[in-house]
């Protein structure tokens, strides 16, 4: 049968065989340093030859002190450019395109340095941050497009922006965590001027795609709504990024109501009424799933996380379920993933 999720994809230049994307999400194996290693190899290089169309790298570190934990991968240094390399190389030679997502942790960082944030209000018992200074502020940014240009030198096809889960852009975005009277809080327009100057920074030095992963609701009184978000995303389209990658949660301790497809509403929303591409994440498990989220044209791009965590080869189950006939890789072809029954 004809499929929208085995269906291909034009991201600017760029064309992913199929719809689906590996969700990035975080290892804690990197070394003190930062420094892929063969686990990294084998993880992501067993889901680009499982078939997904993007396979998206973990949160990757753009300073040392913006790791989630001292096990985060880095970006913040040259050293880093070979072992990513040798990362889109290999998920390169199975036909899927590579993705890295560029964060900070903000005040949810943990390394042995003090954390940073907009305001110094820490999170749910963690350290109080460090408010940062504009000076501060403007080499963060800085850094941000200094890893871009790293990206660029290890051959990565796509660029997403961490600005969510309350990590430190997710911090900037919402009144909750952001308290400036400065130019960088108060309005919306303020508030969004970090991410604003992040997103500028990394077109100067990058001209492929570019996603950001956004939390679409705080689920916390007086926090950000999926209607905030709709203005976020229309800023974003006019700066020129190509896809909204549509969490949502982590900024503050909050009651979430999870099921399956939850978080499916945000990227409907934000993609129809701001007219940008968008892409689902959250217990999407199935293919019949994802081809329902397509057809109803609901998101662009279907993100897998933890599906992918237990099956690598995932993409074979959904064409299974779907009837579609997956291309398999040449050591693979012996073994036909759909089983035609008579």
């Amino acid at each position: 049968m004809d499929s929208l999720l085995f269906s291909p994809y034009m991201l600017k230049e760029v064309v992913l065989k199929n719809r689906i994307v590996m969700s990035p999400m975080c290892m804690y194996s990197a070394d003190s340093q930062g420094m892929a290693n063969t686990f990294h190899q084998v993880h992501y290089a067993s889901r680009a030859a499982g078939q997904v169309g993007l396979v998206m790298l973990e949160a990757t570190a753009v300073t040392p002190e913006g790791r989630i934990s001292s096990k985060d991968l880095g970006i913040w240094d040259d050293a880093h450019i070979e072992g990513l390399q040798t990362l889109t190389r290999l998920i390169r030679e199975y036909g899927a395109k590579s993705a890295i997502q560029l964060a900070h942790a903000g005040r949810k960082a943990t390394v042995d340095t003090p954390a940073v944030a907009p305001s110094a209000i820490p999170y749910d018992g963690m350290k109080t941050p460090l408010a940062l200074a504009t000076h501060e502020i403007k080499d963060i940014v800085a850094a941000f497009q200094a890893a871009a240009v790293r990206a660029r030198k290890a051959a990565f096809d796509v660029i997403e922006i961490h600005g969510a889960h309350g990590y430190l852009i997710n911090e900037f975005l919402s009144p909750l965590s952001n308290q400036r009277t400065d130019e960088y809080g108060g309005s919306a327009e303020n508030r969004y001027r970090f991410l604003r100057e992040i997103i500028t920074a990394v077109q100067e030095v990058w001209t492929g795609p570019i996603m950001v992963r956004i939390s679409a609701t705080d689920y916390y009184p007086g926090g950000l709504t999926p209607d905030d978000y709709v203005e976020f995303a229309k800023w974003m389209k006019e700066q020129g990024v190509d896809v909204i990658d549509c969490s949502s949660g982590a900024l503050v301790p909050a009651s979430i109501d999870v099921y399956p497809g939850y978080q499916v509403p945000f990227s409907n929303q934000i993609k129809h009424e701001a007219q940008i591409a968008t892409g689902a994440v959250g217990l999407i498990t199935s293919g019949l799933q994802a081809e329902e989220i397509l057809r109803n044209e609901q998101a662009d791009l279907i993100f897998i996380g933890r599906e992918l965590l237990r099956n690598p080869y995932f993409p074979r189950t959904a064409a299974n379920e779907l009837g579609f006939e997956l291309s398999e890789p040449k050591q693979y072809e012996r073994a036909p993933g759909t089983i035609k029954h008579k």
